[in-house]
């Protein structure tokens, strides 16, 4: 299966440019069973690389855009009285599909983003008493423009607790950038883009991912690094037990890209700061200080000790 990995790196590397840290990272938090929150300025490729994921894995794509006006049965679905048969059925939401683009979700109510809190957790929804399970695999990516651009407000820290991972797509790079318009004169990459892996397959590595072994020390490495978020005193909110949770799930994830059937300090080391980031909630002490909570965290990988792991 590691071949199958390769392909999609190679393949989503055609189609995004000079990106590959922040494509694998994404690539890692779908192994990982988690959902993605891609912070940026609009068209650096937020929209494309959902849309490469879900071409590459032949996964059921569905896109909401989520503005003012859209309600939570948009995204849940909703049930409606049928005439013939005399009883009520469900119509599906757009979550029901293997991968859901929230596009721009800061841009909608708190109502409706918290339409999202128990599928993502849980990979079902209920309306009007009843339950419905989404396919599987299920993932989420949402895009969300920078906080202070018009129309956006902050999500609530039991929406940012939901994804396993923040990354920023960022601008490409000179070299990066001549290759996206030469790839793009005569047609669009992600138009020729082919499936990978099926659907099945993307469920068996996830079972793979999952059985990778982690030893005692690397989890007590990871639990101190946690605390250490709790205890710092520029962080007024520090990691979550869902939040540590993820970031064991994202250091298997690291290492079975690194072909590893183990996790070494490294693997969490690699995933932390994506992890932790949008999760922290900083003193205003801060503002001050000028740090960003990614500056924090790097002092917090710092101060931790490491442990020796036979490898």
């Amino acid at each position: 299966m590691p071949q199958k990995i390769k392909e999609l790196q190679d393949q989503l590397e055609r189609i995004i440019k000079g990106k590959k840290d922040i494509t694998d990272k994404i690539l890692m938090a779908v192994l990982a069973k988690g959902h993605v929150l891609l912070e940026d300025v609009p068209g650096v490729g937020k929209t494309t690389t959902a849309l490469a994921l879900s071409r590459l894995m032949g996964m059921e794509f569905n896109r909401i855009q989520f503005t003012p006006d859209v309600v939570p049965s948009d995204v849940t679905g909703f049930t409606m009285y049928d005439k013939q048969s005399g009883q009520f059925s469900y119509r599906a939401g757009a979550v029901m599909c293997n991968l859901l683009l929230a596009d721009e979700i800061n841009r909608t109510s708190s109502k409706t983003q918290s339409a999202l809190l128990e599928v993502m957790e849980e990979g079902k929804v209920t309306v009007d008493g009843e339950t419905h399970c989404v396919p599987s695999p299920f993932v989420v990516i949402a895009t969300e423009n920078p906080v202070g651009s018009s129309g956006t407000q902050l999500l609530p820290e039991s929406q940012l607790d939901r994804f396993m991972i923040s990354v920023s797509m960022g601008y490409p790079d000179h070299q990066s950038l001549v290759e996206l318009l030469r790839d793009r004169q005569r047609e669009n990459p992600l138009e020729n883009a082919k499936t990978v892996v099926t659907r099945e397959e993307v469920l068996e590595l996830q079972k793979e991912v999952q059985e990778i072994y982690v030893a005692d020390q690397v989890l007590d490495y990871v639990a101190h690094l946690a605390e250490a978020t709790r205890n710092h005193e520029l962080i007024t909110l520090g990691l979550s037990p869902r939040g540590t949770l993820a970031l064991v799930r994202m250091a298997k994830a690291a290492a079975y890209m690194k072909e590893r059937d183990y996790v070494i300090p490294k693997d969490v080391q690699d995933v932390f700061k994506d992890v932790a980031a949008h999760r922290m909630i900083l003193d205003s002490k801060v503002r001050y200080q000028e740090k960003s909570a990614r500056e924090i965290l790097s002092e917090i990988l710092a101060d931790v000790a490491e442990p020796k792991v036979e490898g």
